[in-house]
Formats: structure tokens, C-alpha cells, sequence
């Protein structure tokens, strides 16, 4: 049953299609996916070409917009759109700490998680096309972990694509977890003293919050036990357009005074567990270096890893000194699941998924060398998420894919630009800039 609605200048329409779990096992187990058709007023009755938006992550659902926000405005003047909840995540059947355990043991769960990557992202939109199209083929816009998928899709399916549209989502076609965050930890570095020059006295706020934690490490309301590790990891606003500002304005409330001394204002702790808890989209947690696997070698918690040989990151270090607390970003370590209730009861499915050896290609260079959907792609010049060496790299491999490179915006420039990102790459798909 199909529900339609209205916000200003929008119809919207909720869809739920059924896929196979296990796409190699069509007449198996089954899962339900959601998505959200959205049109303009004026046009939802027109026969409209359809573009297809693979919502960054992974484990986030679709954007919630209200009306015509962000890149969605220039979208409705040509396109119906599909706001996919991608398997697991919003309204799609959810693996989180409540479900898994209907899988049976964390040997299960790790098994039923091997499922949720772009592979099987991209089979369940092509399971869906013909229902939704007719089996006409779609434009893909895929920001973040969603470009990933677009490029994976480009490589096993182009027949269901009209165009390609990434944003901050080019992947490398096969450099293993490890070379992710080697790439990674000097970005980051950077993104933190650029934040420092802009704000310096949150040097000195940001070395008294961590000392503070190592002393106590403090349980939030939430239950999530913040160590000076968890504090660092605050540093993946740093990667957004505003998030230096967000993240000052954060610092500066640490503090109040109380009898017993000063402590961590409880306005600071409140906002603080909203940024860290994983509660709303644990599988950000669970499958993030999976999306790096494929082949034999297992992720074995490559950002933990690899952090190590970065010893600037290290805060009892750092305190021990007088160095500047260093910032952590777009990485998931195994004491995450020591802190995050959310997570906590699923840490040893994680360390199965860690361990995995069993990985499969996701990208096919030859079918991208001979790729003919016409593709373009906005890599952002100091991306904290995802390294623009890597994607320019991946981009000279794709076939006629274009590339937009600008310092303009950070990694979440097509929601931040309005219409902007989108209406360039779409032109960059079509020959017209």
C-alpha cells in the first residue's frame, strides 16, 4: 500500500518493495526496503525521468528534507526522486542491537552484516528499477559511502544507469583499509590545526577536557562511558561545512562550577552523547572498514591500527608534553563498542566482521575502462572523509567520468551548496560546462 502526501511545493509518496536477504538465494529470506518518492507539485503528474539518491554512511537512512531543501529544489525541475533507505538503515528492516540478536549469535550476525555493503545496496536498486521505472534506466546522485555504491554500480550493472552523479564519493578501486587511513590521519592533522588557527583558545579548552577525562571518564546520561579517546573523536565534525564553528562553540561550554569543583556542564554532556551515540545508525560502526574489504585481507580494525603509527594522536602523550590535543575524524575503533551502549552488545560481532577473510571485489576496472554512462563527479580538494588523491585516481580510470575539483566546499558540499554541486555535475554528465 502506497501513501501520498504533501509539503510545500512537494508530493511525496512512501514506497516499500521486498528484496531477497541474499541476492545469490533469490527464493530465501527476504527484507523489506523503504523509500521515499518525492515530485514537484506542479509536475506530479508528468512522465518524469527518475533520479535515484544513495544517501552517504554507511548505515544512515535517506536525507529527511522538508519541501524543496538542499540539492532536492534543483532535482524536482527535472527529475521524480527516490530517497532511498538503503538495507538496515531509517525504515528499511533495521539491524541494529534490538534485531541482530533474532539472528542468533555474533557468528550469525557477523555473517547476516557481510550483507549490507555495496554489493547487495546495488542489487536490491536494481531489484527495485523495473517497479519504480517501468525498467527504464535511472540517474544514480550518490553522496559519500553512496558515490562508493554508484561506482560499484557502474562496474557490475551500467545498463540501469542514465548518468552518474558523486559527490565526495569516489572510492579507491583497491587500496586496502590500511592505505584508507594512512591516507587519512595527516588530513586530519591538517583539519585540526586549521581549526586551531581559527579558534586558538580552544587549545588550551581542548588539553583541559581531555585531561579532565583521563582523570574521570565520566558515564553520560545516555550511558556512554566518554573517555579522553571518545573526546578526540568529536574531531569528525571538522570534516562538515560549519563543524569547526560547532565544534568551538561545544568546547567553550565544557565547564561549570559546582561545589565539589568544576565539572562537565550538563548542556555540554547532553550534546556531546546526540554526537557520539551510535544508537540511531550502529551500522556506521559495524560495516565501515568492511566497505574497504576486498580479498583475503582482513580490515583487523585498520584505523586502531594504523592510529598507532601516528603517535601525535596519542592523548596521554600528547598531555604528558605541551603539543595540542589532536583530534580524531572519520574512523571507528574497538573501544567505540566499550563506550556506546548502542554498540556494546554487538562488539564481538564486530571483531568477527574484523576478522573476515572472505571479502568480494567490488569494483571491475576492466568494465570501468570501458565505461559508457556518462558520469561526473565533485572531489572536494581537502576532503576529510575521502582522499582526493585516491579519487582522482579512480577517476582516470572511469571511462569518461569528469571531475569537478574545488576548495569551495567541504564533504558535505551538495547539501551545504544548495543547488550548486548538483546543477555542475549534471551539466558536467551532459556536455553543457
Amino acid at each position: 500500500m502506497t501513501v501520498s502526501y504533501r509539503q510545500p511545493g512537494v508530493v511525496l509518496t512512501d514506497r516499500r518493495f521486498t528484496v531477497p536477504l541474499d541476492h545469490d538465494d533469490p527464493a530465501g529470506e527476504t527484507i523489506e526496503l523503504y523509500a521515499r518518492e518525492v515530485v514537484a507539485s506542479d509536475k506530479a503528474h508528468q512522465d518524469l525521468p527518475w533520479l535515484l539518491y544513495l544517501q552517504g554512511g554507511p548505515g544512515f537512512g535517506a536525507n529527511r528534507f522538508v519541501g524543496r531543501q538542499a540539492w532536492l529544489d534543483r532535482a524536482l525541475k527535472e527529475f521524480r526522486v527516490l530517497l532511498l533507505d538503503q538495507r538496515g538503515t531509517g525504515h528499511s528492516t533495521p539491524a541494529n542491537r534490538q534485531t541482530l540478536p533474532l539472528r542468533g549469535g555474533p557468528a550469525a550476525q557477523a555473517d547476516y552484516l557481510t550483507r549490507f555493503r555495496a554489493d547487495s545496496i546495488v542489487r536490491d536498486c536494481e531489484t527495485i528499477r523495473p517497479e519504480v521505472t517501468g525498467g527504464a534506466p535511472w540517474t544514480v546522485l550518490g553522496q559519500s559511502f553512496g558515490g562508493f555504491c554508484a561506482v560499484h554500480y557502474l562496474s557490475t550493472a551500467p545498463e540501469g544507469l542514465r548518468a552518474a552523479v558523486i559527490t565526495g564519493g569516489l572510492p579507491s578501486l583497491d587500496a586496502h583499509a590500511d592505505d584508507v587511513y594512512r591516507a587519512a590521519f595527516p588530513r586530519i592533522e591538517r583539519k585540526v590545526a586549521a581549526h586551531y588557527a581559527r579558534y586558538p583558545q580552544d587549545v588550551e579548552r581542548a588539553r583541559q577536557i581531555a585531561e579532565h577525562l583521563l582523570r574521570h571518564e565520566p558515564l553520560l546520561p545516555n550511558g556512554y562511558r566518554l573517555t579522553a579517546e571518545a573526546f578526540q573523536s568529536l574531531g569528525i565534525l571538522l570534516g562538515g561545512s560549519g563543524g569547526s564553528h560547532r565544534l568551538h562553540f561545544l568546547l567553550e561550554q565544557a565547564f561549570v562550577r559546582t561545589p565539589a569543583g568544576p565539572a562537565l556542564a550538563d548542556a555540554f554532556q547532553e550534546e556531546v552523547q546526540n554526537l557520539l551515540s551510535y544508537a540511531g545508525h550502529p551500522l556506521y560502526a559495524l560495516v565501515h572498514e568492511a566497505i574497504y574489504g576486498q580479498d583475503a585481507r582482513p580490515t583487523a580494525w585498520s584505523a586502531e591500527r594504523v592510529r598507532a603509527e601516528f603517535p601525535r594522536f596519542d592523548a596521554a602523550k600528547t598531555l604528558a608534553g605541551d603539543e595540542p590535543l589532536l583530534f580524531t575524524g572519520e574512523s571507528i575503533h574497538p573501544w567505540m563498542f566499550d563506550c556506546d551502549p548502542a554498540l556494546r552488545p554487538l562488539r564481538e560481532s564486530a571483531d568477527l566482521l574484523a576478522a573476515r577473510t572472505d571479502w568480494r571485489p567490488l569494483y571491475d576496472r576492466a568494465r570501468l575502462a570501458a565505461n559508457e554512462v556518462p558520469v561526473a563527479a565533485a572531489v572536494y580538494h581537502d576532503d576529510m572523509y575521502v582522499d582526493a588523491g585516491h579519487s582522482l585516481e579512480t577517476a582516470r580510470a572511469v571511462r569518461g567520468l569528469r571531475t569537478w575539483v574545488t576548495d569551495e566546499f567541504e564533504h558535505d558540499g551538495v547539501r551545504a551548496s544548495g543547488p550548486r554541486v548538483l546543477d555542475r555535475l549534471l551539466a558536467l554528465t551532459r556536455d553543457e560546462a
